[in-house]
């Protein structure tokens, strides 16, 4: 049976794909969320043919086109549960939709990772030194500010720089699953269930903004869109804990 028909097949049978899934690991992290708006035409050259930006209609980063994952893996674990190297790094993530069908979710499309971890499960993610320095200032009345910088340099000329500090404030816990594609293989993804806190430090759409100092430099052709002076910040959410399980469907 071809990839495509199996898929054919998971989509007309309800949990099909879910039946046959299977753990692939599980992990720990603390992670900060930056949503961007871009414009269409940048987000079209990200996408593989046949998909298109979806990008939220509501929340506090509504109309962002591209986000960028900051992950800082506290702790890894494989499907037997035994320990392994931790993920840290950047992602550049998509919200996107197969045209003409209910595939929807989030696109990973680049980004740059401890050299353990490239090109990673999406196949895009380029080996890079990671460096991350994290402050917390707490003052007597209870205020804590957070002030990261994070550094990566990879090959090729391709390197983020980013510093965001921040008011720390009450994180919303919840739990999410969703189905997260590759943007070099788009018939694969995998399913993320996940709990999380999470504290909205800025939107625009809100108005809340207790971001106190905010700076990104970025190089390389593979991240045009974070340095062409086009990418408008649209919200920063800090994720102080971000538990996650991995599951795979065999044959995708």
């Amino acid at each position: 049976m071809s990839k495509l028909v199996a898929l054919a097949l998971a989509a007309l049978l309800p949990g099909a794909a879910l039946a046959q899934e299977k753990l692939s690991g599980t992990n720990q992290d603390t992670r900060i969320g930056l949503a961007f708006k871009v414009p269409d035409a940048t987000i079209r050259k990200l996408l593989p043919s046949g998909w298109e930006a979806n990008p939220p209609t509501s929340g506090p980063a509504r109309g962002a086109n591209l986000n960028l994952v900051l992950v800082d893996s506290v702790s890894a674990q494989d499907a037997e549960g035994k320990p392994v190297t931790p993920n840290r790094g950047i992602a550049l993530v998509i919200p996107a939709k197969k045209t003409g069908s209910d595939a929807a979710g989030p696109m990973v499309v680049g980004g740059l990772f401890a050299p353990h971890y490239a090109p990673g499960a999406y196949g895009v993610f380029l080996p890079a030194k990671v460096s991350i320095e994290r402050k917390v200032h707490s003052d007597p009345e209870g205020k804590a500010t957070v002030d990261e910088t994070w550094d990566l340099r990879g090959e090729d000329g391709h390197s983020i720089h980013i510093r965001v500090a921040y008011v720390r404030g009450t994180p919303a816990r919840s739990k999410t699953e969703a189905k997260v594609y590759s943007g070099t293989k788009p018939d694969y993804f995998r399913i993320y269930r996940v709990e999380q806190g999470s504290d909205v430090a800025r939107s625009t759409e809100t108005g809340v903004d207790r971001v106190s100092a905010f700076s990104l430099k970025a190089s390389g052709p593979k991240l045009s869109p974070l340095h062409d002076g086009s990418a408008q910040l649209v919200a920063v959410t800090a994720i102080p804990w971000y538990s996650r399980s991995v599951h795979v469907v065999p044959g995708l």
